[in-house]
């Protein structure tokens, strides 16, 4: 494979690449284009890699057919991010592909083909809301944007975009969400191992995302995963809803809260299955050598006609180690109890939901040990976002919940959110710190925004 080709903007006179016999030339004026010469080569199926200078021209830069051949002229052009190729071959590859396949090559075609510059893309991540929280510069995203570039294609992959036309708010979310989060875990796993010996069994680091219903957590979370997989880490994910009771279970503490509408369904602090957390949370912990394996629960929300039960166990996918990572995500993760007049100011009902909440952070919170907390202004949003998703699912044919059955559903979860998520956004989960937590602030849209 192709070291990455790491590019300052700084005047750049020549730089060592290995290739398969190409021979590559660039414009010294514009050295961001560069990166894309790196990605270019990375992508190109060759012959065993050997040794190659690259050398500078005032005019251009080319890679021999059958391959590329790239004016000077055209670098400046910009479609949308069209930073990569496409072709009914790397078509073919985006359908067929599956989860776990090593890295890719774009195929290119064999007439010259004109590559518009990654320098508009390179502000464009300059310009994210996260950068400076993140502690990234544009010399740092300079030095990087190789991985910057890789994680783009994976990630355009995994959600079959075109590259090519990516909408603004494509790539917002990818360049500005999905990968900026994507490095800072990487960055948290970096420094939790360095806290082990050589020799040591690691832990993988428990990541907890604690994000209302709707805001698109699940597909983050997914995202990362699948990063974490092509980068060659083993990772796990789990949510607080592979931990619902089960149906017999939830049925009786309906019958023994009669009248509270928080505990007639899952989903608040009570309705979970506490001790499969601690077992579960805790296998993972041990899942430190080749060839461990164990499954993992989950939950059948469309049992009993929508009520859910817990999945049969031969269905639970098995993941095997040494994981690198366990990406834990819920609603209500992080959350903990407040005094007993502030929740009985907010609904009455949820003084019991309180007390129970007071078990969690055993069976949930103390593993985590790095948190990334997803901010929204207003609750209301999850009415909105859950509202969207189920017309969504009305249009297309499915079965779907009426506007009255949503705001009901809704409304079930708006006392926990009132009451927990002014302490969960300052003060943090219990046991959390600063260093270890990230917080992104997004909009209706679930962009991430500058922190007001």
């Amino acid at each position: 494979m192709v070291p990455s080709l790491h590019i300052s903007l700084s005047t750049l006179h020549k730089a060592t690449i290995y290739g398969g016999g190409h021979g590559c030339f660039a414009p010294p004026n514009d050295a961001v284009n560069l990166i894309l010469l790196s990605v270019v080569l990375r992508r190109t199926r060759s012959e065993p890699p050997q040794q190659q200078q690259l050398q500078i021209t005032p005019n251009c830069f080319s890679i021999s057919p059958p391959f590329i051949q790239i004016s000077c002229c055209l670098l400046h052009k910009w479609h949308g991010c069209s930073w990569m190729l496409d072709s009914s071959k790397y078509k073919y590859i985006l359908a067929n592909s599956k989860r776990n396949h090593g890295q890719l090559h774009a195929m290119f075609p064999s007439t010259p083909a004109a590559v518009s510059s990654v320098k508009d893309l390179f502000e464009f991540i300059c310009a994210g809301p996260l950068i400076d929280k993140l502690g990234f510069t544009p010399e740092t995203i300079a030095e990087s944007i190789d991985k910057w570039l890789e994680s783009g294609f994976h990630v355009c992959k995994l959600f079959q975009l075109n590259e090519l036309y990516l909408t603004t708010p494509q790539k917002a979310r990818i360049y500005h969400y999905y990968i900026p989060v994507f490095l800072w875990c990487e960055k948290q796993i970096s420094d939790h191992r360095s806290t082990f010996k050589d020799g040591d069994d690691i832990p993988p680091l428990v990541i907890g995302f604690s994000a209302p219903q709707g805001c698109g957590k699940t597909t983050l979370v997914f995202a990362l995963d699948y990063l974490f997989h092509n980068s060659g880490r083993k990772s796990a994910t789990i949510s607080i809803d592979d931990f619902y009771l089960t149906h017999d279970d939830q049925a009786k503490l309906r019958e023994n809260n009669p009248g509270n509408a928080l505990l007639e369904f899952r989903g608040n602090a009570g309705s979970h299955d506490l001790s499969l957390s601690v077992e579960t949370l805790t296998a993972l912990g041990k899942l430190t050598k080749e060839g461990m394996k164990m499954k993992l629960p989950r939950y059948d929300k469309s049992a009993y006609n929508g009520r859910g039960d817990r999945a049969d166990p031969s269905t639970w996918p098995e993941v095997e180690g040494p994981l690198t990572v366990v990406l834990f995500e819920g609603w209500m993760l992080g959350f903990k109890p407040v005094p007993a007049d502030v929740v009985k100011a907010i609904d009455p009902q949820l003084e019991i939901v309180n007390k129970n909440l007071e078990a969690y952070y055993d069976a949930w919170d103390k593993f985590v040990k790095s948190w990334i907390i997803i901010k929204i202004k207003d609750p209301s949003c999850v009415y909105e976002w859950r509202l969207q998703a189920e017309i969504q699912m009305r249009e297309a044919g499915n079965p779907g919940m009426t506007d009255e059955e949503v705001m009901d559903f809704v409304s079930r979860y708006l006392p926990a959110y009132n009451a927990y998520l002014p302490t969960l956004y300052t003060e943090g989960p219990k046991g959390s710190d600063s260093e270890h937590t990230l917080i992104v602030e997004i909009d209706e849209g679930r962009n991430p925004i500058l922190a007001g």
